[in-house]
């Protein structure tokens, strides 16, 4: 699994039921780059991850972790 698809699995099951605005919302980040991010379809920045870790209060390996 490719780390972009990785990221992608993990934010988008950390989502739960929240609309992708609300949770682009909570993050910081738009909600284009939200949906882009979720299809594993854009490559991210440091900014934009520490951005994420901060909303979600995880760390960086949280985020590319395999969800069981």
């Amino acid at each position: 699994m490719s780390l972009a698809t990785q990221l992608a699995t993990n934010i988008r099951s950390r989502r739960g039921d929240l609309s992708q605005a609300a949770y682009a919302r909570k993050l910081g980040i738009s909600q284009s780059t939200l949906q882009r991010l979720e299809c594993a379809e854009q490559n991210t920045t440091l900014a934009t991850l520490e951005t994420i870790m901060k909303a979600l209060k995880c760390e960086l390996p949280d985020l590319f972790s395999d969800i069981e």
